[in-house]
């Protein structure tokens, strides 16, 4: 085999056409099996002010939306960051994976849910939930919940969830 491979950049197309496949369907699904190949660590983009493209590396995993059950990539994002200020501005991300030559994209609008950023449906003990909910499905794990607890909030952390509108990989994923 090649290194890299021929088509490692290539995105896999997301569609059909007359019934029939046009390539490897890509859904959250793919995303979620790389999760734990890195230790949930993930590429996030966001927009800035002036149109450009900011990008960092955060924890991520995939769960049920905590209204709606419907799969998202979520994330937990330090407050008084000028990530999660783009995201309050302009809130769409996309998100990238990678394991090796694996990688999954997954793009979508966010939605935030922390003391700054009330989210409908979802109180402050909600909140403090789902934050846990989010570092485990990044692969995280605790000894002591009470102590991650005070920490999550001394730090304003805000839980982001991204529903992903497309999703897409490299050729054989």
């Amino acid at each position: 085999m090649r290194y890299p491979p021929e088509d490692a950049g290539a995105p896999a197309a997301t569609g059909r056409q007359g019934g029939a496949s046009i390539g490897a369907v890509t859904d959250i699904a793919d995303f979620e099996r790389l999760i734990a190949g890195d230790h949930g660590l993930v590429v996030v983009s966001t927009l800035r002010d002036d149109g450009t493209i900011a990008s960092s590396v955060v924890n991520a995993g995939v769960l049920p939306h905590p209204l709606t059950g419907e799969r998202v990539v979520g994330m937990v994002i330090r407050g008084g960051t000028r990530k999660l200020t783009q995201l309050r501005a302009r809130p769409r991300a996309t998100v990238a994976v990678r394991v090796g030559w694996q990688w999954a994209t997954a793009e979508g609008p966010v939605e935030l849910a922390g003391p700054a950023d009330p989210l409908p449906g979802i109180d402050a003990e909600r909140t403090r939930i789902l934050l846990r909910e989010i570092f485990t499905a990044a692969g995280g794990t605790h000894d002591d919940w009470n102590t991650y607890d005070r920490v999550m909030a001394a730090e304003g952390r805000t839980a982001v969830l991204l529903r992903p509108e497309r999703v897409y990989s490299n050729p054989g994923q």
